[in-house]
């Protein structure tokens, strides 16, 4: 964090100079870049300042600024954390983890209306909240990846104070806290680093613009610009897990990467705070070293998402194939991941057109460092029509896309709503306060899916404002039987998951799995539980193990009979082995 009040990082002016309340300041440059005021500025918690940047009249926001109350081109102002509500944490290993947006989780869509809803998810038996982003970006509502105040809670959300009376409630319910943070670029508007120092890179770009530099010249305080934003989440708000967005795209070629240092900094933090704490890598590049020590050459990331496990259950589920789906068409591919994490380990992606991936050490590597999901937000919210599971299967493929989301052999997510079934769909919105910003955004949205041979009239606008109203949950649908009915069975296999120890294994060598491709029927055996999967149309006789004792069926629970039960199309069972 900065060495003293109001100091700033600012190696590209040649002038800076300090608005605070009715004053102007004059700073000195230190050799380093850094800025102090010239004369002494009392600290307090409430003033409203800014930075006037060479001879512009108008003053620039902090970039370290913790409260934005006019918005990201407003004045910045002071506040002081204060110290988190005592909680022992929690670690991931086990854990089940509830993924909702603040936007639209509730009607109000704040952090103080999110927490009337936290009884919900204790209901629900989950043990981990994943917010999306929440840090200032401009406009009133967006999915939060458009973020430019990396260090400010969003101010319609609640601003610093709510986000720390949100953390607090949710460690009181005992739910863990992960927090879902950008590094990988900053939002197209209200982006004012550049104005004060090398943040962004002109040789590398990704899919979002410049990347943010982490390589090149100024970039050490670029890095610890990051690494003192994740310790801000952990130890000023108390937030259990950092959840890094997209880290592929952090393009760092120095001899020491951004994730193993932060990885290292997290490990030294959780050790002086006493309770564990958690990253997970949002990270499509199916590399074992995401996730291995860095004491073992790896970038230490307590986990990453597995989006090769959601693309073989979408499949299996919906049948669908187009695009990056195509390689997971065989039941053999869920199958594979359930063994394996990865489905593209050193094989031939043809999304991709070559070969990707690289296989985990499965003797090493615990279940529960990959995180997996049948419905998150980039899955529905980046399809054309935002549309949810809902919107294809009945209730009996739902019943059993809720059986191999909780019962995955890895660390589990739901996504908001997906637990009753929701029927509102989850869409991609902006409120871009620039026209020209706002058309691009909607024009590019549509002609993308217009390529893709959608018809571009039925392609929601994500500048409408109706588009941001069509995607907040519906609650009233909880009282209704077919979805209080879900969400019963996702309470049953939450409780399933927390009663069974074999469930949450973390051996590879404890998941057996047998399928039929042809039959299309899948058992995946865990140490005294077996699931099994009938993903045909028509009923299908499938073995069971011996002296199996029926816990779930999605449908009437079979007799069994010779180590052998008929389930109904389209159905679950679970048992456990008596004796």
């Amino acid at each position: 964090m900065p060495r003293g009040p109001f100091e700033v990082w600012a190696p590209l002016p040649r002038r800076v100079r300090l608005q605070v309340g009715g004053r102007v300041v004059d700073m000195q440059r230190e050799d380093d870049g850094w800025w102090h005021p010239a004369e002494s500025v009392e600290w307090m918690p409430g003033l409203d300042y800014g930075f006037l940047l060479d001879d512009d009249p108008t003053p620039a926001p902090d970039p370290r600024s913790l409260e934005q109350p006019a918005g990201v081109h407003g004045l910045s102002r002071t506040w002081e954390p204060r110290p988190p509500a005592p909680w022992r944490g929690r670690a991931l290993a086990g854990g089940v983890i509830y993924e909702l947006h603040i936007g639209t989780f509730t009607p109000d869509g704040t952090l103080d209306s999110a927490i009337e809803r936290l009884d919900h998810l204790v209901e629900l038996g989950v043990d981990f909240v994943e917010p999306l982003p929440v840090n200032s970006f401009n406009g009133t509502h967006n999915w939060g990846y458009d973020g430019v105040g990396w260090f400010a809670v969003q101010h319609s959300y609640g601003g610093p104070d709510a986000y720390q009376r949100f953390v607090d409630a949710c460690h009181e319910r005992g739910l863990g806290v992960i927090q879902d943070v950008v590094y990988n670029h900053l939002g197209p508007s209200g982006n004012y680093l550049p104005r004060f120092g090398p943040y962004l890179h002109d040789a590398h770009a990704n899919t979002w613009g410049l990347s943010v530099n982490l390589d090149g010249q100024g970039s050490s305080e670029v890095r610890r610009f990051i690494v003192d934003n994740a310790v801000l989440w952990l130890r000023d708000f108390g937030v259990d897990g950092l959840r890094l967005d997209a880290v592929h795209a952090l393009l760092d070629s120095g001899e020491r990467h951004l994730l193993a240092e932060l990885s290292e900094r997290v490990d030294a933090l959780a050790d002086e705070l006493g309770r564990p704490l958690t990253l997970i890598a949002e990270s499509d590049l199916n590399d074992p070293a995401m996730i291995t020590p860095v004491a073992d050459g790896g970038l230490g990331m307590t986990a990453q998402w597995c989006d090769d496990y959601h693309h073989a259950a979408h499949v299996a589920l919906t049948g669908e194939t187009t695009g990056y789906y195509a390689d997971f068409e065989p039941l053999a591919a869920l199958a594979k991941t359930m063994r394996s994490g990865f489905f593209h380990d050193g094989t031939w992606s043809s999304f991709r057109g070559r070969e990707h991936g690289r296989p985990l050490d499965l003797e090493s590597t615990p279940t529960w460092s990959l995180v997996t999901f049948t419905q998150d937000h980039d899955q529905i919210g980046n399809r054309a029509v935002g549309d949810r599971l809902t919107a294809t299967l009945d209730d009996s493929d739902l019943a059993l896309a809720a059986v191999l989301t909780v019962l995955s052999p890895f660390t589990p997510m739901i996504f908001m709503g997906e637990e009753w079934g929701a029927s509102t769909p989850w869409q991609f919105f902006t409120s871009h306060p620039e026209p020209e910003l706002g058309t691009a955004t909607a024009e590019g949205r549509i002609a993308e899916f217009e390529r893709m041979g959608w018809d571009p009239d039925v392609v929601p606008d994500p500048q409408d404002p109706a588009t941001f109203e069509r995607s907040h949950l519906d609650w009233s649908e909880l009282g209704m039987p077919a979805h209080a009915h879900l969400f019963a069975l996702y309470q049953q296999l939450v409780r399933l998951r927390r009663e069974h120890p074999g469930l949450t294994d973390p051996s590879f060598a404890s998941i057996g799995v047998e399928f039929d491709e042809g039959e299309r029927w899948l058992r995946v055996d865990r140490p005294g539980v077996s699931i099994v999967l009938n993903l045909a149309r028509e009923p299908r006789s499938v073995p069971v193990p011996t002296r199996a004792v029926v816990l779930l069926a999605t449908a009437d629970a079979p007799a069994i009979v010779d180590a052998s039960a008929t389930l109904a199309p389209r159905s679950a069972l679970i048992t456990e082995t008596a004796g």
